[in-house]
C-alpha cells in the first residue's frame, strides 16, 4: 500500500522545503508564478458532460491548447465547440500523454471516470503541470495519500472539483460561518442526504461503440467486456446507454467509482468536514445502519459481473471528533442538516433555511465572517480561484488534503457496506484498526500496462 505522512494546507510550504527532492519533476512553464495579466494555457482530459462543463466556464480565464478523450466522437464534438468559443481549434488527442509532453501547457483539467484520476493527476504534476481534477478525486484511500505526496514534492497547485466551496450563491460558506460563529451552539449532529441509485437489470455483452477505445477507457481497471442495453439515458448524461459499464453509468460500478456515496457524498461530506473544522482529522468509526446491495456479495466482492453493484439505498453513522454524529443517507431532501445545542438549519444548492438563518436579519454575522472561513476574498467561481492560486502559488480552497479526509469517510462507508460490518479507523495514522480484510480495500492493483509512470 502506498502511504505518506498526512500534511495540511497550513504546513504545505514547510513540507515543500523538506520533501522537494524525492521525485523528478519536468520544468513546465508554470513552475514560476503567472504574471497578473498573463492568460494561462490549459488542456482538458476527459470531455463528456462535466469535462466540457468545466472547460466552458474556464474560457474566460484561459486559452485551451489541447483536448483529449478516448472516445473520438466526444473529442471531435468538443474540439469544434472550443473553436467556436475561443476562435482557435485546440489540438486533439486520444492519448493524454501527448498533452503532458507539451511545454506550452500550464495546467490540465481532468474529468475522466474516477478510476483514471490518480494516474493522470500524478503524471501531470510530475510533468510540471498544475491540476484541476473532478471529484471524487480517488477510488481508494491509498490513492489520496499518493496524490498528497506528489503535490508536496512537486509544489504544483492542485484543485479538486468540490465547487460547493466557491459557488452556489455562497450558501455553503454562510453555513460554515454560522457554525463557526456559534449560532446553533455546540454542533452535535450533521445529516448529509445525498440520494440513492437505481439497480440495473442484467446487462449483456455488447459491441463497443464505434470511435471508443474500450481498452484505453478501462485503463488501470481489470480487462472486462463492454456491456450495454439499448435504452438511452435522458437528460444530463444523455446520448449514452442508460445501463452500461461505461460512460455516465460507470458511477454504478465499484470497479470505476464509488456510487452515490462518493459522487454526491464528495460534495456534502466535504462541507460537513469544513463546518467541523476537521480538515486534518477524521472519524473513529463508520457503522452501516442499513443498506441495499443490488447483487450478492461474497468477501466484499460482487458475485455477478453483469449488473451494477454499488449500494442503491443506505444509512451510515460516522463517529466524528468532539462526539459529533455524522449521518450519511440516501433518503430525504438532498442537502445538509446541521443540528446543535441551540438550533438547527438546512442548506443545499437551492436554499439555506432555519431559525438561525432568519435571525441574521436582526443579528447579522460580524463583518468578514465569511471571508475568514474562506481564508480571504471569496473567488468569483471555481476556475477563478484556480487561476488566482496559479499566480500566487497557494493551494485552492478546494484542496487535496481536506478533500481526502472527506473521501476517507466515504471510502470507509463503502467498505463497511461491502463487508457488512462497522469499521474502526485511526485518524492519525489513517489506517483501519483491527480488520486485516477490510484494510485490503484501502488500495487496488492496476493493470501493468496502465501503472502510474513515476
Amino acid at each position: 500500500m502506498l502511504t505518506t505522512q498526512a500534511i495540511s494546507r497550513r504546513n504545505f510550504v514547510a513540507g515543500l522545503a523538506a520533501g522537494a527532492t524525492g521525485l523528478m519533476v519536468a520544468p513546465g512553464r508554470a513552475m514560476a508564478s503567472l504574471s497578473p495579466n498573463e492568460r494561462p494555457v490549459f488542456a482538458t482530459i476527459g470531455l463528456r458532460n462535466q469535462g466540457w462543463g468545466i472547460t466552458a466556464k474556464t474560457f474566460q480565464f484561459a486559452d485551451f491548447a489541447a483536448l483529449a478523450d478516448v472516445d473520438n466522437n466526444v473529442l471531435e464534438t468538443n474540439l469544434e465547440g472550443a473553436k467556436q468559443r475561443q476562435g482557435k481549434k485546440p489540438d486533439g488527442y486520444k492519448d493524454y500523454r501527448h498533452i503532458l509532453d507539451r511545454k506550452d501547457i500550464d495546467a490540465v483539467m481532468i474529468a475522466t471516470p474516477d478510476h483514471w484520476h490518480t494516474k493522470i493527476s500524478v503524471e501531470a504534476m510530475l510533468a510540471g503541470k498544475d491540476v484541476y481534477c473532478e471529484k471524487p478525486l480517488t477510488l481508494t484511500a491509498a490513492e489520496g495519500k499518493l496524490i498528497e505526496k506528489v503535490v508536496e514534492q512537486t509544489g504544483r497547485v492542485f484543485q479538486v472539483g468540490t465547487m460547493q466551496r466557491t459557488e452556489c450563491d455562497k450558501r455553503f460558506i454562510l453555513a460554515v460561518a454560522l457554525i463557526r460563529a456559534g449560532r446553533i451552539g455546540d454542533l452535535k449532529k450533521i445529516t448529509c442526504a445525498i440520494g440513492g441509485a437505481t439497480a440495473s437489470p442484467k446487462i449483456p455483452v455488447a459491441d463497443v461503440p464505434e470511435g471508443l477505445d474500450w481498452d484505453f477507457w478501462l485503463g488501470p481497471a481489470a480487462e472486462v467486456p463492454y456491456r450495454a442495453l439499448p435504452e438511452i439515458r435522458q437528460g444530463y448524461g444523455g446520448n449514452v446507454p442508460l445501463f452500461s459499464n461505461c460512460h455516465y453509468a460507470f458511477r454504478d460500478w465499484f470497479e470505476y467509482s464509488g456510487g452515490q456515496l462518493t459522487d454526491w457524498g464528495a460534495h456534502h461530506v466535504d462541507i460537513a468536514n469544513w463546518a467541523l473544522d476537521a480538515a486534518d482529522t477524521g472519524p473513529s468509526k463508520v457503522t452501516p445502519i442499513s443498506y441495499d446491495m443490488p447483487v450478492e456479495y461474497r468477501d466484499g466482492y460482487p458475485v455477478a459481473a453483469d449488473q451494477s453493484n454499488v449500494p442503491t439505498k443506505f444509512e451510515l453513522r460516522v463517529d466524528m471528533p468532539n462526539e459529533v454524529e455524522l449521518i450519511i443517507t440516501s433518503e430525504g431532501d438532498n442537502g445538509i442538516m446541521f443540528e446543535g445545542t441551540k438550533g438547527r438549519f438546512f442548506v443545499n444548492r437551492g436554499k439555506i433555511v432555519g431559525k438561525p438563518v432568519e435571525e441574521l436579519e436582526a443579528n447579522p454575522l460580524p463583518e468578514g465572517a465569511m471571508e475568514k472561513v474562506y481564508g480571504g476574498p471569496i473567488s468569483a467561481n471555481h476556475s477563478a480561484n484556480l487561476i488566482e492560486c496559479m499566480r500566487s502559488r497557494k493551494q485552492p480552497i478546494s484542496d487535496v488534503w481536506s478533500h481526502n479526509r472527506a473521501m476517507e469517510i466515504l471510502h470507509l462507508g463503502n467498505i463497511a457496506m461491502r463487508l457488512g460490518r462497522e469499521i474502526a479507523w485511526n485518524p492519525v495514522s489513517r489506517e483501519i484498526v483491527g480488520d486485516d480484510q477490510a484494510s485490503t480495500f484501502l488500495a487496488r492493483e492496476s493493470r501493468e500496462k496502465y501503472a502510474i509512470n513515476m
